[in-house]
């Protein structure tokens, strides 16, 4: 059987499709959207930017206490690739989003990526980690109550959901702003892992 993976110019095509999905996605409760509001939520339209090699910035130190109490440092995970996600429990799109990411988790199990997570500006460390044991994400996630991890990321994760695929070096290879899907990952999961093959 052939498994057919999105090349980057599918993905974009299949990211400015998401963008209605992920406009319509923020909830409707109050007590989100105090929630969303208060921790300065901006929601994404889908888009990906995938930046070629010679034009990457340095590598992001990206570090912090995580949601289980261990500390995570993107300086020890240099020669992997790396899948960042932000997120929250007040995040509409972060919801529809989630059981994407525990897809990809299943499947790039065994591959060299890794998958970190960042708790957004969530009311407590207990709260993001029920959220997190919900959505079933087992990956760690730092947790974030000021927001400063976006300076960390360079200022390119600008919305609730961001994901950002980190090359073998550390340096941003691709960004998406809003709820993305596995396909769309996975085919920027698998270009950034061809660069060094």
């Amino acid at each position: 059987m052939t498994d057919h993976r999105p090349t980057r110019r599918s993905v974009v095509v299949a990211a400015s499709s998401l963008a209605l999905l992920t406009i319509a996605g923020c909830s409707s409760s109050s007590d989100t959207a105090d929630a969303a509001q208060n921790a300065g939520y901006r929601s994404g339209d889908g888009s990906v930017t995938m930046i070629d090699p010679d034009e990457r910035k340095e590598p992001v130190e990206l570090s912090g206490e995580t949601l289980d109490g261990t500390t995570w440092d993107s300086a020890d995970h240099r020669g992997s690739v790396v899948v960042v996600n932000v997120w929250a429990s007040w995040c509409g799109p972060c919801a529809k989003e989630a059981p994407h990411l525990v897809a990809l988790n299943k499947e790039l199990k065994g591959q060299d990526v890794e998958l970190v997570g960042i708790n957004y500006r969530e009311s407590s460390v207990a709260t993001g980690r029920a959220q997190a044991e919900t959505w079933g994400f087992t990956w760690p996630s730092i947790y974030d109550e000021t927001g400063s991890t976006s300076l960390d990321m360079q200022g390119t994760m600008t919305a609730q959901p961001s994901t950002a695929v980190l090359d073998r070096e550390g340096r941003i290879a691709a960004v998406v702003l809003g709820a993305t899907t596995e396909s769309t990952l996975m085919g920027l999961v698998e270009d950034t892992l061809a660069e060094s093959a």
